[in-house]
Formats: C-alpha cells, sequence, structure tokens
C-alpha cells in the first residue's frame, strides 16, 4: 500500500472549487431516469448520456472525479477513446462503484445489507489496471419506527471497512457511503440519531479494520427532515446538525466529506450544500459533493435522448456544476439558478 499515493489521491478529489459526479447508477436506476425523458434504457443509450456528461467542455474546472459503474468503465467513446482515458486526458480522476448492490438483510427482512465482498480483491485489481483510482461502496439505512436496528448497522458497517482496507490494499482510494435514507415522515431530530449512531459505528469499525483515515473519504447524508414530513426543516437547520453530528463523529483525519444528493431535487440539494459550507468554514474537513441526480436531472431533461440536443443539454451540465462548485465554496446565490435555467432554455 503506497499511503502518500492514496493521500494525495483523496486530497485531490476534495480540491478546492471542485466535488464529484456520480454516474454510477444501477441499471434499474438509470432505467428510471431514461424511461423519465421517454427513452429505453439499453447499454448503447447509458453510453450515450453518460458519454454527453463526461465529454462537456470544460468540466474539469468544476469535477474532481467521476464514479463510473462497472459497464461504463468498460465504455468507449464515439471516437473509441475509453471513458477512463476520456476522463484522464481532462486531468479528471477515474473512479467505479464496486458493491454489489443491496439485498433483504437475513433475519430483519426490512432492512438492507450491501454485498460484494466475495472476489472483490480480483476486481479492484482489474479496476486499478483500467486507470481507477478511487471506488464507492453504498450500505442503506431506512428509518422505521423499529429500524435501523444495532444489528443492520453492525453487519453493514464491518463490510464497509473491509471493502476500504481491501482498497487500500490495492491501491485504491476507498469512498464510504452510509446513506441514511430520506424516505419517511421522521422530523430531524430522528434523522440526527439515526446519523450519529450510523457513524459512530461505522468508524469504530474502521479504525478496528486499520484502515487508513488520511487515505479515504466519507459520503454521507445530510441531516434531513423526511421528504413527506410535515413542517421540514429548513437550509440552517439542515446545516447546523449535519455540522453538529459530523463534529461528534468524523475524525479530523478524514480529507473530506463529499456528500450525496439522495432524493433531494437539483435545487435543494445545492441549498443546502451552500448553507453547510457557510456554517462550517472552521471544519477539520473539505465539505464537498459526490451529486448523482444533483447534476444530472437539469440536463437529462434538456437532452431528451436527441442527439441534435447534445450540446443543450451538456451547457445545462457544465453551468449545473459551476452552481454546485460555488455552493461547495459557500458562495451560492439563487440569482445563479436563472442562468441555469436560461443555458437550459437555449
Amino acid at each position: 500500500m503506497n499511503t502518500h499515493e492514496l493521500v494525495r489521491t483523496a486530497q485531490a478529489l476534495v480540491a478546492r472549487k471542485k466535488g464529484i459526479l456520480a454516474a454510477d447508477e444501477s441499471n434499474p436506476t438509470i432505467e428510471k431516469r431514461l424511461q423519465s425523458i421517454n427513452v429505453v434504457a439499453t447499454p448503447e443509450t447509458r453510453r450515450a448520456w453518460r458519454q454527453l456528461l463526461l465529454t462537456t467542455p470544460g468540466i474539469n474546472s468544476f469535477i474532481s472525479g467521476v464514479i463510473l459503474s462497472d459497464e461504463t468503465v468498460r465504455q468507449k467513446s464515439d471516437g473509441g477513446v475509453s471513458f477512463v482515458d476520456v476522463l484522464a486526458s481532462q486531468s479528471i480522476i477515474p473512479g467505479v462503484k464496486v458493491d454489489k448492490s443491496t439485498r433483504p438483510l437475513a433475519n430483519s427482512p426490512e432492512e438492507s445489507i450491501t454485498e460484494g465482498i466475495d472476489g472483490l480483491r480480483e476486481r479492484l485489481n482489474d479496476y486499478r489496471i483500467m486507470g481507477a483510482r478511487f471506488a464507492k461502496w453504498r450500505a442503506v439505512f431506512t428509518i422505521g419506527p423499529h429500524i435501523p436496528t444495532s444489528y443492520c448497522l453492525d453487519v453493514n458497517a464491518q463490510a464497509m471497512a473491509r471493502y476500504a482496507a481491501i482498497c487500500q490494499e490495492a491501491g485504491i482510494v476507498p469512498i464510504v457511503e452510509p446513506e441514511v435514507l430520506m424516505d419517511g415522515d421522521h422530523d430531524i431530530k430522528r434523522c440526527f440519531e439515526v446519523t450519529e449512531a450510523t457513524l459512530y459505528r461505522m468508524f469504530d469499525e474502521l479504525v478496528g479494520q486499520r484502515v487508513l483515515l488520511e487515505g479515504m473519504l466519507l459520503k454521507p447524508n445530510m441531516v434531513l427532515s423526511g421528504k413527506s414530513g410535515a413542517n421540514r426543516a429548513g437550509p440552517d437547520e439542515a446545516a447546523e446538525e449535519t455540522l453538529r453530528c459530523l463534529r461528534r463523529t468524523v475524525p479530523a483525519a478524514v480529507p473530506g466529506i463529499v456528500f450525496l444528493s439522495g432524493g433531494q431535487e437539483d435545487y435543494e440539494a445545492t441549498i443546502n450544500l451552500n448553507a453547510i459550507n457557510r456554517r462550517g468554514q472552521d471544519a477539520p474537513w473539505q465539505l464537498s459533493f459526490s451529486y448523482g441526480r444533483g447534476l444530472q436531472s437539469t440536463p437529462l431533461k434538456a437532452w431528451g435522448g436527441d442527439p441534435n440536443n447534445v450540446e443543450r443539454a451538456q451547457q445545462s451540465f457544465q453551468h449545473r456544476a459551476q452552481v454546485t462548485s460555488a455552493a461547495r465554496e459557500g458562495i451560492y446565490t439563487p440569482a445563479m439558478e436563472k442562468e441555469t435555467k436560461a443555458v437550459g432554455s437555449r
């Protein structure tokens, strides 16, 4: 394990003004997104959409890395260049999702366990040869009357730490993503309690399995009210509770926190990230982003599956990345959204 290389890569992924594009959606997820614009999901339409994103001019001013799916990391552009090389030519760090998605947890079927440890060492070696320099593993936690259970927190924490240790052994920076879902009508206090418990358990396991904290990144949810809750907390309260939770659970040695956008609309995810950075200027970690839907929703609509709309969609994506970069610096203003809409209407 080259610790210096791991640390350098982790720090580069959370460079100032930049964040990560999550373009690693599972086939069922990308199928739903393409269906929303009346496009049938096939290997070619998935490739065309991701090519649009990865070849957007100037995107390296705002994007430090891209998480690819196993399918995309093996695909090429129209010009026959691998997508990994397309990114590397722009000084954007290629990454890959390595988990095998979630399954019902044995003896607690309301909850989930993420699978994919079997064969991970071999897959990581292959991805490293292909050019990937970081990876991602996602675990999912649902808030309910009696869940998540300690059992669910324990088994997922153990799996995430094992994944992280194997990544670092292979010279790949691990991003650990323990996502407490927004689904439900819970208040922000309940989200805080579950997120705190999840992060406490996960970092205890990471330290126990000798993961180099300086050579990893955390991709957490923000502390938010449930999506269907009444009187949902606003951005300032969400930012305050998110930072309070992170300060209680995340070691200062971790270089950066790259928030997921989760179930938030792109506008909401941007406002909340901005509020967090305005309040968190003294935080010991970089406060960045690793957005999927939060960066792709608007340009996807602008594209609509029409090759004639590629330039228009790329302009929309470039502006979405630009305003998210501004939020990552805490200098976003709602007036920037008007510019985004204007670009998307060309």
